[in-house]
C-alpha cells in the first residue's frame, strides 16, 4: 500500500501540547499529519505552566513567539518563602537575565492559552489535520504499515503511529506492557485566583515556592497576570478517589494547610475553584519505541512536576522526534529508536530530579525557622541552584546532537 507519493503519512494519538507541537514540527517540514483527539471539542485542561528558556525558544523557533509573548506574564523573579513566617529567600531571577544567560525569556501562561496558540498553527498549514471524538484504542503493525483503531470502530494506517496520548495511554499499555500507572504519594490542589482579588503584596509578578514538613505552595501570575496560579502539593498515604481528578473544597483545601501563613489561606480562600489531582507516575523506561511506534510526553516519561518541566518535556520530544524523521524518513524504524535514544536520559533525568525536589521541598527540617534558616542556605546556594537548572534551560531540542 502506498501511503504518500511524497514523504510518508505520520498518526499521532493525543492532540495535547506534545501531540501538538510534535504535528506543527512535522508539518512545516512538510509530511502529512493526522492528530487523533479523543475530546469533542479542542481546548485543554490545567492550570498554569512555568516555561523555561528551554521550551520558550521552541515556540520562537516554531515562529510563534509574538503570539507567546501577547498571553504570557514575565515575572521578575522567583522565590522559595517559609510555611510558617513567610520568610523568603530569593532562588533567581528571570525576565531579561533568562534572555541574557539562554536566549530566551522565562514566561509563565495558561495552558489553555498556550494550547489554543499551538492548534492554530496546526490547522493553518492542515485544516484537516485534527480529528476529534477520536480515542486510539489500539493499534496493529505490518510490513512497516501501522494501523490504529479507533473506539468508534475506524481505522487509520500510517508510515508510523505516535502515542501522546498521556499518563494512561493506550498505545503505551499495548507498546510496553499493562503497567498501569502508580499514585506516588503526593496529590495537588490546583486552582485559578483573579489577581484583582487579592492584597497588593500577593499580586507581585514573582513565582514563589512555599516550602514546609510534607507539603508545598506553588503560585505564580499567568495570562498577562490577569490570573494567579495556585498548586498545593500534599503528602497522602493512598488515593480513594476513583477519578485521578476531582472537583474539592476549599474547606477541604483550607485543612490540607492547616496552619500555614496567613497567605496561604488568603490564596486559597479566593481561588475559582479547586480540583485535587492524583499525582500518578511509572518507573522511568529503558526504551520506548518499537517498529514504528512510539510514545511521547507523559505517555513514556510521567514526572511530578517539581521542576516545572513536564510540559516543556513534551514539547522537547515533538521537536526531536520531527527531526529524527525527517533525517531517516525511508527507515522510520530506525528514527524511532533514535528519537527514543536521544531523549532517554534527558528525560529520566528530569523525573529523578523532579522526585529528588519533592523531598527537598518537603523536608522535616523546615519545621522550625532556625533548621529552615540552616536547611535552605545549604540547599539553595547560588551554586547548587545553577547545577540544578542551567542544564534545563540549555537545552536546544532544534539542535541536540542525533547521533551517528
Amino acid at each position: 500500500m502506498s501511503l504518500s507519493n511524497t514523504k510518508p503519512l505520520i498518526l499521532i494519538c493525543g492532540a495535547g501540547l506534545g501531540g501538538l507541537m510534535a504535528a506543527l514540527a512535522l508539518l512545516k517540514k512538510g509530511y502529512p499529519v493526522k492528530l487523533f483527539e479523543q475530546a469533542s471539542a479542542l481546548g485543554d485542561v490545567g492550570a498554569g505552566i512555568q516555561m523555561s528558556a528551554n521550551g520558550s525558544r521552541l515556540i520562537f523557533e516554531m515562529g510563534l513567539g509574538k503570539e507567546l509573548m501577547s498571553i504570557a506574564c514575565i515575572p521578575t523573579g522567583k522565590e522559595i518563602r517559609l510555611w510558617s513566617s513567610g520568610k523568603a529567600w530569593p532562588l533567581f531571577d528571570l525576565g531579561t537575565e533568562s534572555v541574557e544567560r539562554y536566549g530566551f525569556p522565562y514566561v509563565m501562561v495558561h495552558r489553555a492559552d498556550l494550547h489554543a496558540i499551538l492548534v492554530k498553527a496546526v490547522q493553518i498549514l492542515s485544516p484537516d489535520c485534527i480529528v476529534l471524538n477520536a480515542k486510539g484504542v489500539s493499534f496493529e503493525e505490518k510490513e512497516n504499515v501501522v494501523t490504529l483503531q479507533l473506539d468508534n470502530g475506524e481505522r487509520h494506517h500510517g508510515a508510523a503511529l505516535i502515542g501522546s496520548d498521556g499518563v494512561h495511554s493506550k498505545i503505551r499499555q499495548q507498546l510496553i506492557g499493562n503497567d498501569s500507572p502508580v499514585f506516588t504519594g503526593c496529590m495537588a490542589w490546583r486552582g485559578l485566583i483573579p489577581t484583582n482579588s487579592l492584597p497588593e503584596h500577593l499580586q507581585r509578578r514573582v513565582g514563589v515556592n512555599w516550602v514546609g514538613p510534607g507539603r508545598h505552595v506553588v503560585h505564580y501570575p499567568i495570562r498577562r497576570g490577569e490570573l494567579v496560579n495556585f498548586v498545593g502539593i500534599v503528602e497522602k498515604d493512598s488515593w480513594q478517589i476513583e477519578s485521578w481528578n476531582q472537583m474539592g473544597t476549599k474547606e477541604e483545601c483550607t485543612e490540607d494547610f492547616k496552619g500555614w501563613n496567613d497567605d496561604i489561606h488568603t490564596l486559597i480562600a479566593n481561588i475559582q475553584t479547586p480540583y485535587k489531582w492524583a499525582l500518578m507516575g511509572r518507573e522511568p523506561l529503558k526504551h520506548w519505541s518499537k517498529g514504528v511506534v512510539s510514545l511521547l510526553g507523559d505517555a513514556c516519561h510521567p514526572t511530578l512536576p517539581f521542576l516545572a518541566q513536564g510540559a516543556m518535556m513534551a514539547l522537547e520530544d515533538g521537536i526531536v522526534l520531527a527531526r529524527c524523521i525527517e533525517r531517516d524518513q525511508n527507515d522510520i524504524e530506525s528514527a524511532l529508536i533514535r528519537y527514543a535514544n536521544v531523549r532517554l536520559e534527558r528525560t529520566n533525568q528530569i523525573v529523578i530530579g523532579s522526585t529528588e525536589n519533592a523531598k527537598r521541598f518537603h523536608n522535616p527540617k523546615l519545621r522550625d525557622l532556625e533548621g529552615a534558616n540552616e536547611y535552605v542556605n545549604s540547599e539553595w546556594t547560588i551554586e547548587k541552584i545553577n547545577a540544578r537548572y542551567n542544564w534545563l534551560f540549555e537545552y536546544d531540542a532544534t539542535k541536540v546532537d542525533l547521533g551517528n
